[in-house]
């Protein structure tokens, strides 16, 4: 089945709901700090931390508010991530080995530089070496929210290779969360997600297309994974990949791809009630009574530290070097001072780190504050940071006239296009 004229790629969706969607993220995360430092500071705490029910797993105990947001709904916006990993494998800008070395040599060291950066400021302190994860990952909708404020002073090329580093670094995230932060193991409760996830995959190569059947089934791999003592979540990404797909190369869209179908239709959701409404519930710190040495301390250091140093540090210097050696090729349309700003971007990790944090130290409130502490500072440090290079920095000269030009948009294979009757492509 041929995509209507209406179809849109999903690339260029992605870009437009990531980025309004990180301002409401942006301003979600203001209030929440602004509410936990007014007067209605302890109605924030009660309402997130409500006992809702029912007890689903022994290990949780009753369900609450924050507990339905993190464990709950975050699985709906692991589902995305993973068909985002997926299409972009298969059928989009990580679908070749050349397109894919690049990201993955900049998100690796971009996770790689940071947790050894945390090690070295809070690593010896008793019972902070397992919160080394947080400052590893980086915020998309975050960044990409920053990106928007610069209009098309960011070149193309530079959001694309946000994003797609991004999503490596998502799949990272994912790993670290499955391997190092999974607590004691229900083997029959894993068993049963495994045989979950087996239908999905047999209903795949079986040509079932019903997104209702998969989503049904998904219901229940969460439940298994919740029991299993894998974090829930994980379902999320392991659904994605049984969802069936119909690539469409240098095209829109398949209207007929469920796959596309699925993501179209959860983007908004997750861009503008998901993800803001977890930045509300866990952004909320009480930062009235800090002083210098709660702020200072090794383990929001180390996060902060992390973020801003360890993933302008990792990111920049390994896309450096990769050119330097001819392991990759430069950016098209950026100059390095573009690309050291997107670096610094980066080094907001907001959602997945406050996520990890939660993880990192169960049952310890007060760490989980300082590790929100450091996330809030790196996060906040980096976005300023890379805003002010990216806005300063001069643009290159094969850049400077899409930048001028009204007409020049995103198409659907990720370059850019002039969309008036008497001008030709003008590629970034």
């Amino acid at each position: 089945m041929a995509p209507g004229p209406a179809t849109r790629s999903a690339l260029r969706d992605f870009l437009e709901s990531e980025s309004a969607g990180g301002m409401l993220l942006i301003l979600a995360a203001a209030l929440a700090m602004i509410v936990a430092n007014s007067p209605l500071g302890a109605l924030y705490h009660d309402a997130v931390h409500a006992v809702t029910g029912p007890i689903l797993t022994d290990k949780l105990g009753p369900m609450t508010v924050h507990l339905w947001i993190n464990d709950g709904l975050m699985a709906i916006f692991f589902l995305l991530v993973g068909l985002e990993i997926k299409r972009e494998f298969v059928d989009g800008r990580l679908a070749s080995w050349d397109r894919r070395r690049l990201p993955m040599i900049a998100a690796a060291a971009g996770m790689a530089v940071p947790a050894i950066l945390y090690m070295l400021f809070a690593g010896s302190e008793p019972g902070l070496a397992q919160g080394w994860a947080i400052p590893a990952a980086t915020d998309i909708a975050f960044a990409i929210g920053v990106l928007a404020l610069l209009g098309k002073r960011a070149p193309t090329s530079l959001k694309l290779f946000l994003v797609t580093v991004a999503i490596v670094d998502d799949m990272g995230a994912v790993a670290i969360i499955a391997l190092f932060y999974t607590a004691k193991i229900d083997l029959a409760a894993l068993a049963a997600a495994a045989a979950l996830l087996a239908l999905m995959f047999a209903l795949n190569r079986a040509g079932v297309k019903r997104l209702t059947v998969y989503l049904l089934v998904f219901a229940l791999l969460w439940y298994a994974m919740l029991l299993s003592g894998v974090h829930a979540t994980i379902a999320g990404v392991l659904a994605a990949m049984a969802i069936p797909f119909e690539a469409t190369p240098g095209a829109p869209d398949s209207a007929a791809s469920p796959l596309h179908r699925l993501e179209h239709a959860l983007h908004p959701w997750v861009a503008f009630a998901i993800v803001p409404l977890f930045g509300f519930a866990n952004a909320g710190v009480d930062i009235g009574g800090l002083t210098a040495d709660q702020i200072f301390a090794p383990l929001p250091l180390g996060v902060a530290a992390g973020l801003f140093l360890g993933k302008q540090i990792g990111i920049f210097g390994s896309v450096w070097l990769s050119v330097r050696f001819g392991i990759a090729g430069r950016l098209r349309g950026a100059t390095w001072l573009q690309v050291y700003g997107v670096a610094l971007l980066c080094g907001i990790g907001f959602t997945m780190s406050l996520f990890i944090g939660g993880l990192a130290f169960p049952g310890n409130a007060l760490l989980v504050e300082e590790a929100k502490i450091g996330i809030l500072m790196g996060s906040l440090v980096a976005a300023l940071a890379g805003f002010a290079v990216l806005r300063f920095a001069p643009p290159h000269p094969s850049h400077a006239a899409i930048e001028a030009d009204s007409d020049a948009e995103i198409d659907g294979d990720g370059d850019v296009r002039d969309t008036s009757e008497t001008k030709g492509a003008v590629p970034v």
